[in-house]
């Protein structure tokens, strides 16, 4: 997925392709101010506001407690943006808007707009020591209580529409019984494969403080005991012998260097029984000289920054499965989620 600059009429064309426009700017001025926008409006109700009848600026400004004319100029880049559409003097929420940013939306990614808002946008302030020194925060180390709930809300806003590609698309073997989720916290992915597969029950492995505010998020889908939490670490936990069929690391291994992925993917070899499979669920760093990527170049730096790892290519975890007597078997692109895969390896 690529964002490109679209002209609205001949002239701005003709200026785009004369390289007259100092499109940069784009970048370094009006993006940034686009993204905050959002993230306020989410976070300060406007989108809740403006679905529950609010439909001028006053009301909206009256209604989220905000200044009437900073109201005003935010309701304005967000139409232009297509999250509202203004029509006989009111604001109404695009069909698509709706669909995406009401909090209460199963799809909605109104937790990860809360997150980036209130915890995530402090951490770019860091981007040029990490560009210096190549070290970045490791905020799982440093999340109070609060953020650890934020965190929680925006993995679970994170994952709805891929977790339903996860379940339809994943290669389950034959009488699966047995799953393990490392690092799954809400336990989407696993509720998902559940459903498809009645025989199928999950643990999902992850650390204290995740699952403290897990708990209650895996309690709302559902599925009782056969997804359940158990509190531990992938990097010193021994996940048995011959235990599982299947084998989900999940947004985990970004977070993981080379040799710590490596070592989780033997632990896993070791816990499959015959047969078994081990996906790695990832966004995927484009090799040198592919095409381009926007999502998997920009989440590299990201993960970078966060936790001093960053996204692998395909060849790279296939290599970790490889050097675990895993042998390669499928590599899935998600069609919702663009820059993502499932590299799939069989006991």
């Amino acid at each position: 997925m690529q964002l490109s600059i679209s002209p609205d009429n001949p002239l701005e064309w003709l200026a785009l392709r004369a390289d007259i426009v100092p499109w940069p700017l784009l970048h370094a001025q009006i993006m940034p101010v686009m993204a905050k926008a959002v993230l306020e409006a989410a976070d300060k109700g406007v989108f809740e506001a403006i679905a529950n009848g609010a439909n001028t600026a006053e009301m909206v400004a009256q209604t989220c407690q905000l200044h009437p004319k900073a109201t005003r100029e935010l309701m304005g880049l967000l139409t232009a943006m297509h999250y509202f559409r203004f029509k006989d003097g009111q604001f109404l929420l695009t069909k698509s808007a709706r669909k995406w940013v009401l909090k209460d939306n199963p799809e909605s990614v109104y937790g990860m707009m809360v997150f980036n808002n209130r915890v995530m946008w402090e951490w770019l302030n860091h981007m040029g020591e990490y560009l210096k020194t190549g070290k970045g925060i490791h905020y799982h180390d440093t999340l109070n209580t609060d953020q650890w709930r934020y965190y929680q809300n925006v993995m679970l806003a994170a994952t709805g529409t891929e977790a339903k590609e996860f379940g339809r698309r994943t290669p389950v073997p034959k009488n699966a019984t047995a799953m393990l989720d490392i690092g799954g916290s809400h336990g989407q992915h696993s509720v998902a494969l559940c459903r498809r597969v009645p025989t199928l029950q999950s643990t999902v492995l992850d650390l204290p403080e995740a699952i403290e505010q897990a708990a209650p998020l895996l309690a709302r889908l559902g599925l009782g005991n056969r997804v359940r939490h158990k509190a531990g670490n992938a990097l010193t936990d021994d996940f048995g012998t011959e235990q599982y069929d299947i084998v989900l690391m999940s947004s985990l291994a970004h977070h993981f260097n080379d040799e710590q992925n490596r070592l989780v993917a033997q632990k896993v070899a070791r816990a499959l029984r015959p047969g078994g499979i081990y996906i790695v669920n990832e966004f995927i760093r484009p090799e040198p000289g592919a095409k381009p990527e926007l999502v998997g170049g920009s989440t590299d730096l990201f993960y970078g920054l966060t936790s001093t790892a960053g996204n692998y290519s395909v060849d790279e975890i296939q290599a970790w499965q490889q050097a675990a007597g895993l042998k390669s078997n499928k590599v899935l692109a998600y069609r919702t989620i663009p820059g993502r895969a499932m590299v799939v390896a069989k006991n």
